[in-house]
């Protein structure tokens, strides 16, 4: 009996430990210290109303915009409650014929050349917000006909807004999609 009532005991002061006390005291501190990331890393664009996450990619299909990496989520694109890729291998005929029709968009929309993986390939997550300086250099042309702006301009605003590795080594460079997107749009033609 003794037994019983001690492993309820801890039973309950582990719970209210691990399931209460360190997760308030965490969030807390990560509120204090980290206030803008701990409350999810939201944009503003220009008109003053949060436009997305910095952390999770937002769907762009318009010529105007520069397109993200493709999301495998379920339900709809970026949709961060089904994160996770497809899990099809290259060999898998649907992973082909996906892949195949994003590559042919791509070319539809004038982009020539090589193209780059990011632009082709889903990321782990399905949610990626980044892709590679390669990946947006591609876009130039068509986002600066379809805004009727120089190509030098666009270019300009891609690598104000490009961001290096992480202490100038961890990771590789990339650019946020939504946030070079934004950056555009605060221009005017």
């Amino acid at each position: 009996m003794n037994d019983l009532r001690s492993a309820i005991l801890m039973f309950l002061v582990f719970t209210i430990i691990c399931g209460g006390a360190y997760p308030a005291i965490v969030t807390g501190v990560a509120s204090a210290v980290f206030p803008h990331q701990a409350a999810g890393s939201f944009i503003t664009g220009a008109d003053g109303k949060e436009s997305g996450s910095a952390l999770i990619g937002q769907p762009f299909s318009a010529p105007k915009y520069f397109w993200p990496r493709p999301s495998a989520t379920t339900d709809f694109a970026y949709n961060p409650m089904a994160s996770g890729g497809s899990n099809a291998g290259p060999t898998n005929p649907d992973f082909i014929k996906t892949v195949g029709d994003r590559v042919a968009a791509l070319r539809t929309a004038g982009v020539a050349g090589p193209i780059p993986a990011d632009l082709a390939l889903a990321s782990a997550s399905g949610l990626d917000p980044h892709i590679t300086p390669a990946a947006a250099r591609l876009q130039i042309p068509r986002i600066a006909k379809a805004r009727l702006l120089d190509e030098g301009a666009v270019a300009a605003i891609l690598s104000r807004t490009a961001e290096d590795r992480q202490l100038g080594l961890l990771g590789e460079p990339r650019v946020n999609v939504l946030m070079l997107n934004l950056a555009l749009d605060r221009l005017k033609p």
